[in-house]
């Protein structure tokens, strides 16, 4: 029976106040932010004492979460982007609701920013993939395998630019006949735009070591303006003792922003990517030499 609560559970968390089923316990923590107000979406794990994750969700908008158990003691875990993991202990009784004591997070500190100067992005250590839905259905998965790129950081970080420039015959989904029909005159068009290019206007800091980088992407002959949602990752060393610095980041992209039209594309037999596409970034760079 046990097990059984243990499969059930690790799926799908308790909703507050509802019944304990027979031969569990019940779990209700509340998570706060550094000024006492609840914190939503802060990602929370229940560990058996072998370290199995049991449960796993986020905290509702009035920072609670609950969950149903078998007996027995387990860890939490609390998470959130920005702020330093707060730990507790509990034991799950058969019958009880465990009410935890409020879990205030703190926030992290702050990564070191890399030093004022060119820096140039590593592309053997750097991936552009995107996640596009092939005619509505699955998902098709690719990455663009040339590009290069520059990043300027400023004395103030607000002030840094970056620049990418890839080559759009790159495209590689992994399927021979689709990446020929990507890079034909109706989609990508290499032949007449052989690169794509993104180029920042500013740097904009979200907290912590969230920061959104806007600027402007040109893609076959369009300019757009663009937001990347991205995550400083800090400063490295890598395994020649260079200096590394790194960030993912995501965004996207509406494909007829851009003039690539999925209803002439349907005519000629070519409907594999969905209106809406992904982009992801994990990019490293290393001082310009």
């Amino acid at each position: 029976m046990a097990f059984a609560l243990l499969r059930r559970y690790k799926r799908s968390p308790l909703r507050e106040n509802a019944p304990i089923p027979y031969g569990a316990g019940a779990l209700d923590c509340v998570v706060l932010d550094p000024v006492r107000l609840p914190l939503h979406r802060a990602e929370v794990s229940v560990r058996d004492v072998h370290g199995q994750e049991v449960v796993h969700g986020q905290t509702d908008p009035h920072g609670r979460f609950a969950a149903t158990v078998a007996p027995g003691e387990y860890s939490v875990a609390v998470t959130a982007e920005g702020f330093t993991p707060v730990r507790r202990t509990f034991e799950s009784t058969d019958g009880v609701r465990t009410a935890l004591d409020p879990m205030a997070l703190e926030p992290a500190p702050t990564p070191s920013m890399p030093s004022p100067g060119a820096w140039r992005v590593d592309p053997d250590h750097t991936a552009v993939r995107f996640i596009a839905r092939h005619i509505g259905l699955a998902e098709v998965h690719g990455r663009f395998n040339r590009f290069e790129g520059s990043l300027w950081i400023g004395e103030r970080m607000e002030d840094s630019r970056l620049d990418v420039v890839i080559e759009t015959a790159s495209i590689d989904t992994g399927v021979a006949q689709r990446d020929a029909h990507l890079c034909s005159a109706g989609f990508l068009n290499v032949a007449k735009f052989p690169h794509m290019q993104f180029t920042s206007e500013r740097f904009v800091h979200r907290g912590g070591s969230r920061w959104t980088v806007q600027g402007v992407l040109n893609l076959h002959g369009v300019s757009r303006n663009v937001s990347l949602d991205t995550r400083y990752l800090g400063i490295g060393t890598g395994v020649m003792g260079e200096t590394r610095t790194a960030c993912s980041a995501s965004t996207e992209l509406h494909r007829e922003d851009f003039t690539l039209d999925w209803r002439s594309m349907l005519q000629r037999g070519i409907a594999m990517i969905g209106a809406t596409i992904r982009i992801e970034l994990d990019i490293q760079a290393v001082p310009a030499q």
